[in-house]
């Protein structure tokens, strides 16, 4: 049985050396995860519809919109795993369901196939709703003193901002 005490204190050693201590408490990296959650399933929401948009667009700015869109998407899918780490790092679980992410965002799903100037401005709203949802997550970031957050919101806001004044200018 001495090897049973032993392994219980090592347990218990992990245990403490688990413990996520980094500079930021706990109810803090809880509200910032939280959301991290809504950004990352508005990210994969976006990132669906615009490679919908990309399959389906039609029209005589189909090779423009097509390229455009799949620039988009590649920046959106890459911008996951950024987003998704950061929440891990702070120590909680990433979102990772179609059920959860349908829970979490606020860009509106495309079942049908709009024209293509509808789907520019179905991804301008989508963008805008995004960056929204980005500055939301600011104050908590700012109350835990969250730089590395902060850095991330501060990037991911000038991305979404940038495309939807380029999408919009598309309108005009």
């Amino acid at each position: 049985m001495a090897g049973y005490g032993s392994q219980h204190r090592g347990e218990a050693i992990m245990a403490k050396a688990m413990t996520i201590d980094i500079g930021i408490p706990e109810a803090d990296r809880k509200e910032i995860a939280d959301g991290l959650s809504a950004l990352l399933a508005d990210t994969f929401s976006l990132y669906l519809k615009t490679h919908g948009f990309h399959w389906n667009v039609t029209g005589p700015m189909f090779n423009t919109l097509h390229t455009m869109f799949m620039t988009q998407y590649t920046e959106l899918w890459n911008a996951l795993d950024d987003i998704a780490e950061r929440i891990r790092s702070l120590g909680f679980p990433a979102p990772a369901s179609s059920t959860q992410y349908a829970a979490l965002t606020s860009v509106t799903e495309e079942t049908a196939v709009p024209s293509a100037m509808e789907m520019v401005r179905q991804l301008v709203a989508g963008h805008e709703a995004v960056a929204r949802t980005a500055r939301r997550v600011f104050p908590a970031a700012e109350k835990g003193g969250d730089e590395s957050t902060a850095d991330l919101l501060t990037q991911r806001l000038q991305i979404h901002e940038k495309t939807a004044w380029m999408l919009r200018s598309l309108l005009e």
